[in-house]
């Protein structure tokens, strides 16, 4: 294939005793085995083939008369994963596929090609890292970024590169049917950059032979300094995943409004400065090839704004490898393929807990999947973010999770009484009191909610859209609703509950300046904003005492 990345390729397919079951594989590496192995455990889906596909569709999808035509045609989108492709016609249904005929191999005219830049703040405020997939290893090529001011003389920055091999996964389906080379991940650092200001990047590889090998340019903002007086605008979901837009089936189909959410971003980047996707990214869940095609999917995003993310139960839970919760939600991965594909600002990755400052916002970023709790080195973490923020400087305190550590009406929840992740909110209420946390956002229940402010349970303000004056408690939003299958909400009245959807769509934040914030929901379905408030306090406002917020003083002290 000469054309660029991704292409569409038009597959046309005969059949001697044609099926409505009959369905058609995309594999790559294009040699396959067809042989069935159904024996992988409770996360291993159907079809129960040696190699996965990447995705697969039913032979009648758009053509309606091939059981009585035999004949068929499907167009099929593909994206550059560092291998040929070839194109196979089962029998059998999904569950007992049976090989009927197999296409000639295909492939991007390079495979290697560098591919799917992923920008993200680095560990101080004026450093970003930028972070892609190769097929070339460091024992081929040498790996570096050209970048500079637009317009201005461009330098090249140095590149670490990271690889994965089966053994680095926990389980099946990741280290089994599930696996695929994951290619070369490289991350280049970007430091002392000028607040504000516009940069363009190439991601480039020198063969030892002396060639070059280019990626298109790129740009983007640097971001404002801490404490800059400026518009600052932040984009925040959780539990996206991804879907196929020439309507192709995966393994674990079912993020449909995926492709929603990311369109609605991808149209409105303009007035985007940052994102972050708080956990259960892709939904792999072991299928290792989904990680091309969720980065494919987002790189209009990741190329321009610094996309952070969070760590999910879909990333790193698995049966004593260290999570908080031993479920198989990870399929296998147990965090590997989310620490190295995507980079955050962490001490350690493998703690995928950290702080970023972005103009005049904070962020504290937790990672549910590891304990929380007092006295461990999360809550540590926490208190110290919190704690460290100037508030003079940065009015604006956010807390981030994945599951929700404070308030959701979701049915599971409602039918164990709690309202809350188990534990979730026992230690860390008196820090977002204590330390004024204006709001938190949390994903892991696929829908949108917004409670009152609130601290132990009751409300402290009556009002609904408009805060102004001294702080009395925190915002808790749970804004999972970025793609997956939607959850529901309990019959059970919560009186702390302010605005409920059962829909896709994300939340955004618009800072106006030290003490004027805009929160919006908005739907995935059409852009528009559906629920909304505002804050509005000075700094004198955030010093002022309310309940449980200020250190108890006697004569003595």
């Amino acid at each position: 294939m000469q054309g660029g990345n991704p292409e569409w390729v038009t597959l046309s397919f005969t059949s001697a005793n044609p099926s409505n079951d009959d369905w058609i594989g995309v594999f790559s590496p294009a040699n396959f085995s067809a042989a069935i192995c159904d024996s992988e455990g409770s996360m291993a889906g159907a079809p129960f083939l040696c190699t996965a596909p990447i995705k697969f569709q039913y032979a009648n999808y758009s053509s309606p008369r091939y059981k009585a035509t035999g004949k068929g045609s499907v167009r099929l989108l593909l994206i550059n994963q560092r291998s040929d492709f070839s194109f196979a016609l089962f029998s059998g249904g999904l569950s007992k596929p049976k090989l009927v005929a197999v296409s000639n191999k295909v492939t991007f005219a390079n495979p290697n090609a560098p591919l799917y830049p992923r920008l993200a703040q680095g560990k101080t405020w004026n450093e970003m890292t930028v972070t892609w997939t190769s097929g070339y290893g460091i024992s081929s090529a040498e790996p570096f970024i050209e970048w500079g001011q637009k317009g201005d003389v461009r330098v090249r920055s140095p590149t670490g590169t990271l690889t994965i091999d089966r053994s680095s996964m926990c389980g099946p389906p990741a280290r089994t049917v599930g696996w695929r080379d994951p290619g070369f991940i490289h991350t280049s650092f970007l430091k002392e950059l000028w607040p504000n200001t516009v940069y363009t990047y190439k991601l480039g590889h020198k063969l030892f032979n002396g060639t070059y090998i280019w990626s298109p340019e790129y740009q983007f903002k640097a971001s404002p300094y801490p404490g800059q007086d400026s518009v600052q605008r932040v984009v925040i979901f959780g539990d996206m995943g991804k879907d196929e837009p020439d309507g192709s089936n995966v393994y674990n189909n079912y993020q449909h409004g995926a492709l929603n959410t990311t369109k609605q971003l991808i149209d409105d980047l303009k007035n985007i400065d940052i994102v972050f996707h708080i956990g259960d990214i892709v939904y792999a869940n072991g299928y290792i090839s989904q990680w091309d095609q969720f980065t494919a999917q987002v790189a209009p995003i990741t190329s321009k704004v610094p996309y952070m993310v969070a760590s999910g139960n879909h990333e790193r839970d698995w049966p004593g490898s260290g999570s908080f919760y031993g479920t198989k939600d990870s399929g296998g991965e147990c965090g590997v393929m989310a620490e190295t594909m995507f980079y955050v600002p962490a001490e350690n990755r493998a703690k995928f807990w950290y702080s970023t400052d972005y103009g005049m916002f904070r962020f504290c970023v937790a990672d549910t999947e590891h304990d929380w709790r007092e006295g461990t080195e999360q809550y540590e973490f926490i208190e110290r973010c919190f704690a460290s923020a100037d508030r003079r400087k940065q009015p604006w305190l956010i807390f981030i999770a994945h599951r929700v550590l404070g308030y959701s009406s979701a049915s599971w929840y409602g039918a164990q009484g709690s309202f809350e992740e188990p534990m979730g909110r026992e230690s860390l209420q008196k820090l977002w009191q204590k330390y004024k946390v204006d709001i938190a956002f949390y994903g892991h229940v696929h829908n949108y909610e917004r409670t009152c402010p609130i601290y132990q349970n009751i409300c402290l303000d009556k009002e609904k859209h408009n805060y102004k004056g001294p702080f009395n408690g925190t915002i808790h939003v749970v804004a999972g609703g970025g793609g997956s299958g939607l959850a529901d909400f309990t019959p059970l009245n919560t009186t702390w509950s302010l605005f409920k959807d059962h829909d896709y769509g994300f939340t955004k934040l618009t800072a106006f300046d030290h003490s004027n914030l805009l929160f919006e929901y908005k739907k995935s379905s059409d852009g528009k904003v559906y629920d909304s408030f505002t804050i509005n306090r000075d700094y004198r406002d955030i010093l002022a005492c309310s309940v449980d917020n200020c250190s108890p003083t006697t004569l003595a002290s």
